[in-house]
């Protein structure tokens, strides 16, 4: 990595940072100090907002399209994020304000307008539902009104208090009453009283939960009910010609996510100035450039402008540049795994070539089934071929579990299984995961298990060893052989003696090798663990590393969850298989069919779950027992100026 200075007017800031952009190849750092310059405040206030009233309005678009698509049938999915725009097409959307300002007001109306009419329905629907039951009425409602000595009152009673209401009217000999409409809910009561009897009357239809006629005039409940019917008729129609208003602005939803996010760029820009420098007419700026990409900044520079002075060196020792890994195809796509648990810090060793061995022969290991690493293959390897075109976590993920599954083919041909089964033509090499026992110093052990132990201490060797060569190529040449090969020249004579004391070996010398070994180096780590303390630190440390060694117990132990995990799916896939192939063989039709539907889905099954704590176990083993004998991590990932886009994948320029 190397670090760009640069000095320009400060009238050509935006045409360079957008020029630095398009490389694709700088991150802009914070400028230190600089003696006659002041750091320039950071902005964006007013752009943010303005960015977010264009996101709601997308939003409020996206979700209108997605329900008119979905209320209407219509096949043809929302665009979905992340598709191809070219950089001309990106950088363009900046003379597309006043459109797009437009379009937004556009979308705010409608949606208001939408807010409105809902609004609208909603009360006419339940003042229909109300009206519905004086429809029978075809007198004007006014007719029912009070006369000189009689008082008249036209409503509904809840169904439930009908027959109460005319037991009760019994008692009222001046008071009169017609049922007009009755359904399972309510009735429509006609009452008319003497002025006399009137307060008796009104304190009957009161107990008996008697609602009044909330209609009033000289139109009939007839026709008021059809007037609200095609009162109502109309607002649907005008929601329904809203919704495609805005269902038929779907074409602009590209357009709005491309304005978005180079709002967001442009956003970026307002945000980062607060990691610059200025003077009265110029501006410093300070970035990281990966050492391959430099003459490509400088070609782009120098085509912007001719007012700059920059110049590229290397980061002092006390800067933690990001970190942009180099791997060759096959390992990108296990940093993805590195990165979940912490980046590598830009001081120190990529691991991802290491640990991609190891995780994929652990994966391999613990699927152990040529059928399945056969599917692993497959379809991993067809995800990876459909996501081919960029880089995206599913993409690697997929070329992940592809790699896996050539692991698990190669153990499935050691341990001869094919779906559980076993084959006539292929020679057991590894003994069986299921029954096989070995003598391990004098106790009776699964043979599976101590392999996963063995495989365990070749991977933590690995790990001190790669705790050598990053010491050693800081130049720190005693601390590599003290604080790394000490110890895995310690899990080297560790590996041995598990490997003399299996009785079925039969090479009890390497015990004994493998002791002495084992002794020698960690004497040597109690001795050398204290040089740089002082006084009696020298020798807590030293007690310190013996104590150590327990740990290590641990860390060895950890791998029996190899063999765990490899058991659970191996006795489930023997057991599948069997039955499938009893039911298929038996000669009757509907077994066969039976075997054959246990055959996919119990294997589907297995290979899903198996994979789920394959992927999961796994990676704890690389995070926990390999990385925590060497890796430091809290690195920050390389990211260039404008290469965060939320909606679009943004195509690489072609122009320098």
């Amino acid at each position: 990595m190397r670090k760009l200075n640069l000095v320009a007017m400060s009238y050509d800031k935006d045409v360079i940072l957008n020029a630095l952009q398009r490389t694709g190849a700088v991150e802009v750092k914070l400028h230190a100090d600089t003696e006659n310059t002041v750091a320039l405040p950071a902005g964006g206030e007013e752009l943010r907002a303005y960015l977010a009233s264009v996101e709601a309005a997308l939003s409020v678009l996206s979700t209108e399209v997605e329900n008119y698509n979905k209320n209407n049938n219509i096949k043809s999915g929302l665009l979905k994020d992340g598709f191809d725009v070219s950089y001309s097409d990106f950088m363009s959307a900046r003379d597309k304000k006043a459109e797009t300002d437009a379009l937004v007001a556009r979308i705010n109306a409608l949606a208001d307008e939408k807010n409105t009419l809902t609004n609208a329905v909603f009360k006419t629907q339940r003042t229909l539902a109300a009206a519905r039951i004086y429809s029978c009425v075809n007198l004007p409602l006014n007719a029912f009104r009070d006369t000189l000595h009689t008082r008249a009152k036209l409503g509904v009673l809840p169904a439930a208090s009908r027959d109460t209401f005319i037991e009760a009217a019994e008692s009222l000999p001046l008071t009169a009453y017609e049922i007009l409409a009755s359904d399972a809910e309510s009735t429509l009561l006609y009452v008319a009283a003497h002025k006399d009897e009137a307060e008796a009357a009104e304190a009957v239809l009161s107990d008996c939960g008697f609602t009044p006629c909330p209609f009033e005039g000289e139109k009939s409940g007839e026709e008021v009910y059809a007037s609200l019917k095609e009162e109502a008729g109309a607002q649907l129609r005008a929601l329904k010609a809203n919704e495609y208003a805005m269902y038929e602005l779907n074409a602009y939803i590209r357009p709005l996510k491309i304005y978005c996010d180079y709002l967001g760029f442009e956003l970026e820009k307002e945000e980062l100035s607060d990691k610059l420098r200025a003077t009265e007419r110029t501006f410093l700026l300070e970035a990281y450039v990966p050492e391959e990409a430099t003459e490509a900044v400088k070609e782009t520079l120098l085509s912007v402008t001719k007012a700059a002075y920059f110049e590229f060196g290397e980061p002092a020792e006390d800067e933690i540049p990001p970190t942009l890994m180099k791997n060759n195809a096959a390992v990108r796509n296990f940093e993805e795994i590195t990165n979940m648990y912490s980046p590598p810090n830009y001081r120190e060793l990529d691991p991802n070539t290491v640990m991609a061995f190891f995780y994929s022969l652990f994966l391999g290991f613990i699927m152990g089934d040529i059928g399945y690493g056969i599917l692993m293959m497959l379809g991993g390897g067809l995800i990876w071929y459909k996501k081919r075109g960029r880089e995206s976590g599913m993409k690697r993920l997929s070329a992940v579990f592809a790699i896996g599954g050539f692991f698990a083919v190669v153990w499935g041909v050691l341990f001869n299984s094919l779906f559980g089964l076993s084959l006539p033509f292929i020679k057991t090499v590894m003994p069986d995961a299921q029954s096989d026992m070995w003598s391990f110093a004098g106790i009776s052990v699964p043979s599976v298990l101590v392999i996963s132990l063995i495989i365990g201490v070749v991977q933590l060797f690995a790990g001190y060893m790669c705790r050598a060569a990053q010491e050693w190529h800081r130049g720190n040449i005693w601390d590599g052989i003290c604080d790394g090969g000490v110890w895995a020249l310690f899990s080297l004579g560790a590996g041995l003696a598990i490997v003399g004391f299996i009785d079925e070996a039969n090479v009890p010398i390497l015990a004994k090798i493998g002791g002495i070994t084992a002794g020698a180096s960690l004497l040597a780590a109690m001795l050398t663990a204290g040089r740089k303390a002082k006084a009696f630190g020298k020798v807590s440390k030293g007690f310190g590393a013996a104590y150590s060694v327990i740990n290590y117990a641990s860390d060895i132990l950890s791998y029996a969850r190899l063999y765990g995990l490899m058991l659970s799916g191996a006795v489930i896939a023997q057991i599948v298989s069997q039955y499938a192939v009893g039911f298929i063989t038996g000669g009757n039709v509907l077994l066969a069919v039976l075997g054959i539907l246990l055959m996919v889905v119990g294997h589907a099954f297995n290979l899903a779950m198996s994979l789920l704590g394959a992927y999961i176990h796994d990676a704890r083993l690389q995070y926990v027992e390999f990385y925590g004998k060497f890796f430091e991590g809290e690195g920050e990932l390389f990211a260039p100026l404008g290469s965060q886009h939320k909606y679009i994948y943004l195509q690489p320029s072609k122009a320098s």
